[in-house]
């Protein structure tokens, strides 16, 4: 029998890591306390991908992970120890370019005639003569004219296929077949020139697509004969670009493809079809459409049909047209199919969840039909309860000082908007524009209104936009989002021209203010639908663009407080803020996911636990950071455009060290010195590109970027700065204790708060990974299986905290009270319990209670002072002095039994005293039950 979904372990597969390896795994996951796995996209992705979300073909499970006979495997393991399987799925786009995805290439190939032209989001109708009925490919690694002139565009025959093709690379450019007939004309062989004319008749013929199917299959029977295919490829020779008739041959017939072929750098501007973010390999779907919605799952509801599949997590929810139509669509069709499931396989419900960013005050909306988000807004609250709010001042200071860059974020981010959206975004920013000047000309009233006065008042809203989007109905923009758009607008008025203001008046009635049935239907409406549609799935790339990939880097006050899901302009929130968050939780979303370190994050979540110190120690780090950057004059260039590093950069490199720094790695550890150097190198070739300040991947900085580098590798590998790696590494190691307890901390919130623990791969151990690529490297479970012991003893798991072993135990000795009491975590009540005596702010407890069963959960934080100069993660019980927790006078001296051993707590009447309660561990969950 299935487990209820308790917890969950996300893994990521690929060819390195398949569905078989996962299967020998099964049995560890269980013993941990998994109830379900939570796969990366299993449907195939592009030949080597590491990640599963470039699909190319969504009929089938990926071949290099094992196939539907592996997930077969992998399910019955899982069913023998009533585990099930949750499935990532990309809904909003798939992988383009290159020569993998069919779909994407019969598009190229017919163009508007193409069964899958209505799966793109493509507009066919651009204001650009040169793009009218074309599909903008920017995949040339040169303008157009030089890629012709050098040869690197290529006319090839596939000959098994009959298909002709221009090559780029690894891009592939079918030729429409309407155009066969021309390049079968350059040869001498009687049957090609007959053929030609059937190829020529499709121009006019009633049902092309399928007559050229037919005619290739002609083609191909003759080129079985050799002669023949040797005429047809000296035939194609006559359309080598490199010298001057071959050139205009080729350029002549690519002009009459229905695609344009232009340098990738065109995209940012030209583009007239939506990608993911500004990604040209990631073409995104109109699953708006029912044929759409039904082609693209199909093998997905297959799966969930069959029993293989017992839940959903849908990508980047917010890039759909329609979010909430989506997943209502998705949760009936998926109700449905549960009934059908075999009857081992039987569920009450199958649980879906949105990747979706909230931000501020942004609920989820609770009548989507799903069960929550994938839980970055908890990784948020946990985050701001470990920040002091003493440091913030300090490190605000500091960084303004040594930068002469704002402290403030929020002035990051509006800059970081603006250069997103009329940078790689600007396609996309267009297509707004030109949607709302049709909108304004369809009013007498706003005909006059000019497409430049759009395009300014429209960059200053999005400018400001608090949140990733709105999500405009027939009523217009729902009330729950109406303060958001309020807030852009009074942003926008601030940065706009006084004169453009009254445009203003008119976005804010176009963009959802009026409800679309207050227009007749026709037209009009259309237009409007089509703006506000667009409008939405530009606000959301330009907020995760500038924010996480670019203001997150250029900002580093503290890095523990910039990741996916945060918003790094509040440093810090009391006890009682993460007590409401919870509270709400429970009410509305129950089962949300609840994480702490995903495929996205910036910085593993133990990375991040040990940043975090840093504000409790901000003069600390202020004076070290001073000292560091004098020691390190000499190997810090001048170059023509300032120093390199910055100061900026500088800093962020140091808080990067101080939290990633390995706990075991001495500083004259010369071999394991170069490999953590080669890791840090990475993450900084990214940070530096992704901010955009001195180098980008569009422009690389060289010089910036090698001196860069220079530095890091003088830093940790140069005999000259060797005492200021030591120093480095000592501080390092000063806030590691600190940073465990707060790892054990964040463990024990994840474990225990409403909601359903995710565990990201790997994070059973502690997880010091920096942004990715690096936090998806292998995980060496076999030593995680080796020392897997969920009876051994605390204060032997203190003594040798640094193997990570501690937190392993404290994860399944939760995991399995959760499989032992699902009801409890699932449907209990939460109740703050509130804390006294001297160091009640350094301490978090709350009670769980269901059907006369009592959990008390009390952990540390901000207990930096109270560990002194302790080389483990544990504050000696006498510290706490008077501190206790006030229980519920039900369990006024109720003996109370410890999750870590078979002793009991008994409290003082309604008083538990921390010194009895955090004896052995810096966290506790005490248990008890009244009948």
């Amino acid at each position: 029998m299935m487990k209820p979904l308790t917890a969950t372990l996300r893994l990521q597969f690929h060819s390195g890591f398949t569905l078989d390896d996962a299967t020998a795994l099964v049995d560890y996951f269980a013993d941990l306390g998994i109830s379900h796995l939570y796969a990366s996209p299993l449907l195939t992705a592009r030949p080597g991908s590491m990640h599963g979300y470039d699909v190319i073909d969504p009929t089938r499970i990926n071949p290099e992970l094992g196939g539907e006979e592996a997930l077969q495997r992998l399910v019955e393991a899982l069913r023998r120890r009533g585990m099930g399987l949750i499935l990532d799925i990309v809904s909003n786009h798939m992988a383009v370019g290159g020569s993998g995805n069919p779909w994407w290439l019969d598009v190229l190939e017919w163009g508007r005639g193409s069964p899958y032209a209505q799966f793109f989001d493509i507009e066919w109708n651009s204001p650009d003569p040169l793009l009218e009925g074309q599909l903008l490919v920017p995949f040339l690694g040169s303008d157009y004219g030089e890629a012709l002139q050098q040869g690197s565009i290529v006319l090839r025959l596939d000959a098994q296929s009959g298909s002709i093709y221009a090559e780029h690379y690894e891009h592939r450019f079918p030729i429409t077949p309407p155009s066969y007939g021309e390049i079968l004309r350059q040869s001498e062989q009687p049957e090609l020139r007959s053929l030609a004319h059937h190829f020529d008749a499709l121009k006019t013929a009633p049902s092309p697509w399928q007559t050229a199917r037919q005619l290739r299959a002609e083609l191909a029977q003759l080129l079985e004969n050799p002669g023949t295919r040797q005429e047809l490829e000296e035939a194609l020779k006559r359309y080598d670009s490199t010298d001057a008739e071959g050139f205009r041959r080729l350029h002549a017939l690519l002009e009459r493809q229905h695609y344009r072929l232009a340098s990738w750098r065109t995209a940012g501007d030209d583009i007239n079809w939506r990608r993911f973010f500004d990604i040209n390999e990631l073409g995104g779907l109109r699953v708006e459409r029912p044929v759409v919605f039904e082609e693209t799952h199909a093998k997905i509801f297959q799966l969930i049909g069959d029993g293989l599949v017992d839940g959903l997590r849908i990508d980047h929810i917010d890039g759909l047209a329609n979010p909430r139509g989506y997943c209502r669509r998705l949760r009936r069709r998926v109700d449905r199919l549960k009934a059908a499931r075999p009857a081992e396989a039987a569920l009450e419900h199958v649980p879906i969840y949105v990747e979706k960013i909230l931000a501020g005050d942004e609920q989820l909306h609770d009548d989507w039909g799903v069960d929550g988000t994938t839980g970055y807004e908890f990784m948020n609250q946990v985050s701001l309860l470990q920040h002091d709010p003493a440091g913030k001042s300090v490190l605000c200071g500091l960084w303004s000082e040594t930068t002469e860059r704002t402290e403030d974020f929020m002035e990051e981010v509006r800059q970081a908007r603006q250069l997103v959206v009329t940078g790689p975004l600007a396609g996309d920013y267009e297509s707004v524009a030109q949607a709302l000047l049709q909108v304004a000309r369809q009013d007498v009233m706003t005909r006059d209104i000019t497409l430049g006065a759009i395009r300014r008042a429209l960059l200053e809203l999005i400018v400001h936009f608090p949140v990733y989007r709105t999500y405009i109905g027939a009523q217009g923009r729902r009330p729950a989002d109406e303060p958001f758009f309020q807030q852009a607008l009074a942003g926008a008025r601030t940065t706009l021209g006084e004169k453009d203001w009254p445009l203003l008046e008119h976005l804010d009635r176009w963009l959802g203010g009026e409800p679309l049935r207050a227009l007749p239907a026709g037209p009009a409406r259309r237009l409007r639908r089509y703006a506000c549609t667009r409008f939405q799935q530009l606000t959301s790339p330009a907020a995760a663009k500038a924010v996480e990939d670019t203001a997150c880097y250029r900002s580093g006050v503290l890095l523990s407080r910039n990741d996916v899901g945060f918003d790094p302009q509040i440093f810090s929130a009391p006890v009682e803020s993460f007590h409401a968050r919870c509270l709400e939780r429970a009410e509305h979303f129950p089962q949300n996911l609840l994480t702490t370190a995903t495929h996205d994050h910036k910085r593993g979540e133990d990375t991040r636990a040990r940043v975090a110190v840093i504000s409790e120690r901000a003069e600390w780090f202020a004076e070290k950071a001073r000292h560091w950057r004098q020691l390190a004059y000499g190997v810090r260039q001048q170059l023509a455009d300032g120093p390199a590093p910055s100061p900026g950069d500088e800093l962020l490199l140091y808080q990067i060290l101080l939290g990633s720094w390995p706990l075991e790695l001495s500083a004259d550890d010369q071999a394991g010195v170069e490999a953590y150097c080669e890791r840090i190198g990475k993450w900084l070739e990214k940070a530096l590109r992704e901010a955009k300040l001195r180098t980008s991947w569009t422009d690389p900085n060289s010089d910036y970027e090698s001196a860069c580098q220079q530095y890091l590798r003088a830093l940790l590998l140069n005999d000259e700065c060797r005492g200021l790696r030591q120093e480095i590494a000592d501080a390092a190691a000063e806030l590691a204790p600190a940073g465990a307890l707060n790892s054990l901390t964040q463990t024990l919130l994840r474990m225990t708060t409403p909601g359903v623990p995710d565990l990201y791969q790997g994070t059973d151990y502690w997880d010091f990974s920096l942004v990715d690529p690096d936090n998806r490297q292998p995980v060496d479970f076999a030593r995680r299986q080796a020392t897997f012991n969920p009876q051994a003893q605390p204060d032997e798991l203190l003594a040798n905290w640094k193997d990570g072993r501690i937190k392993q135990w404290l994860i399944a000795r939760c995991l399995n009270l959760r499989s032992t009491l699902p009801a409890l975590f699932s449907e209990g009540s939460y109740l703050p319990l509130k804390v006294e005596g001297s160091h009640a702010d350094r301490v978090i407890a709350f009670a769980r209670e269901r059907d006369g069963t009592w959990l008390i959960v009390i952990a540390a934080r901000l207990a930096t002072p109270l560990l002194a100069d302790s080389a483990i993660p544990q504050i000696a019980p006498e510290l706490w002095q008077d501190t206790s927790v006030q229980l519920p006078e039900v369990l006024s001296g109720r003996p109370l039994m410890r999750l870590s051993s078979a002793n009991a707590v008994t409290p003082n009447q309604t008083s538990l005293h921390l010194q009895q309660a955090l004896e052995s561990l810096p966290v506790a969950i005490l248990q008890t039950t009244i009948r």
